[in-house]
């Protein structure tokens, strides 16, 4: 597929969804690489429009450039974003009271703090992404491990083993320390991260290096 026909298939993309107003967004691509520029109103639908884009076939890569420009002349105060945004994380029972913190500055949103699993680090992440007033998130919770490398690895290979999928698939799993590497070859993108979500699953696991070829 040429360029030219890939930004247009990725503007053609962008308008169908109903959640993006997609006319303050740029699009441009040199060899299967896009760049989108301009701003919208609000973190989630800049996060939105890179997933839209992401799920385009050519995409082979995305620089990601969006501004967020809080609609209106009203710019919400730093310290009501922290207050609604430490109250939605403790609403949430997916994450240990008081385990995460949040420190805001000029609606750019730094969350710390230390969970067990990864879910409870994603979960603090999306109570927080559609909120008015933010325009930008970095999430530096650390995931701390409590298993030994054997028993993550045992569990990663258990999920497998329940998925009728992936059970019939060879993924290697290798742990080291906190990071686990999958490796072997898979039919589909979907078993691919299926697989990731199963490693992902495991209590202790910082960082995944995918491996996994498809074909």
């Amino acid at each position: 597929m040429d360029d030219l026909t890939l930004r247009q298939n990725i503007l053609d993309e962008l308008e169908f969804e109903p959640s993006i107003d997609a006319a303050n967004i740029g699009v441009a691509v040199d060899d299967g690489v896009v760049t989108l520029t301009g701003h919208v109103s609000s973190y989630l639908e800049k996060e939105t429009a890179e997933g839209v884009v992401r799920r385009v076939k050519g995409v082979r890569a995305i620089a990601e450039e969006i501004g967020v420009r809080i609609a209106g002349t009203y710019e919400t105060e730093d310290e009501d974003i922290a207050r609604r945004a430490a109250n939605t994380i403790d609403w949430k029972v997916s994450i240990p009271r008081q385990a995460v913190q949040v420190k805001v500055e000029n609606g750019w949103l730094t969350l710390t703090g230390e969970v067990e699993w990864q879910y409870q680090k994603a979960a603090a992440y999306d109570a927080i992404r559609d909120l008015a007033g933010v325009v930008g998130i970095s999430n530096k919770i650390k995931i701390t491990p409590r298993l030994r490398a054997g028993d993550v690895k045992k569990r990663i290979e258990d999920a497998f083993k329940r998925d009728a999928v992936l059970q019939s698939q060879a993924i290697q799993v290798e742990v080291s320390g906190s990071s686990v590497t999958l490796k072997g070859k898979v039919h589909s993108w979907s078993t691919r991260r299926a697989a990731e979500h199963a490693a992902w699953s495991a209590p202790g696991v910082r960082n995944l290096n995918d491996q996994i070829a498809v074909g």
